[in-house]
């Protein structure tokens, strides 16, 4: 069965977005690039709230930007073609190889999941995320944890969650001193 994995940059205090919904403190270096690169090989869909969904936009069109370094031509053509499902309440349409989800969030990924197909089913944006979590649904959670504290803003993890035990499955310090967790829930 294909898992559920969320991953997102993350400041030390917990938060994917400052107060000021800022997240320039999350400008990968090369190594952290590069990992983001490995990781998105292994997602065979991609489910994103709306926010998220419209930061990543412009990966639609990157290829196109002659300033981009090989790495980010890369990202581009990972990116790019691989499936999308969206989910919003006030877009009435989507761009790319993306579709507006056309359920609710725990019968797409019911679906999903019994569908031939390989890779994980990534999901993005905390609000989403928040949602899969407190249904359960989320198999692996994976944070690249910066050293910064941002004081408040949107969290990486939801704050009404329940306890959920977790099993380090890896660990990884970058050169920019960025920290990769990731975790897979205990059942």
């Amino acid at each position: 069965m294909r898992s559920v994995t969320y991953s997102m940059s993350v400041s030390l205090d917990g938060y994917i977005v400052g107060p000021d919904g800022d997240f320039d403190w999350t400008a990968p270096g090369e190594d952290v690039f590069r990992s983001w690169i490995d990781e998105i090989r292994q997602v065979g869909v991609h489910l994103l709230g709306r926010r998220l969904y419209e930061t990543m936009l412009y990966w639609e069109t990157a290829d196109q930007d002659p300033s981009l370094d090989d790495a980010m031509l890369e990202w581009a053509a990972i990116w790019k073609p691989l499936p999308k499902v969206v989910f919003s309440t006030t877009l009435s349409a989507v761009q790319g190889n993306a579709r507006l989800a056309s359920g609710g969030l725990a019968e797409e990924i019911e679906r999903l999941r019994a569908e031939p197909g390989e890779g994980d089913i990534a999901i993005g944006g905390a609000t989403l995320a928040a949602e899969a979590a407190a249904l359960g649904l989320i198999d692996e959670y994976r944070a690249r944890v910066y050293p910064v504290l941002v004081g408040g803003g949107i969290p990486f993890f939801p704050r009404h969650e329940r306890r959920v035990d977790l099993e380090l499955v890896d660990t990884r310090t970058f050169n920019s001193r960025a920290v990769y967790l990731r975790y897979r829930v205990a059942r």
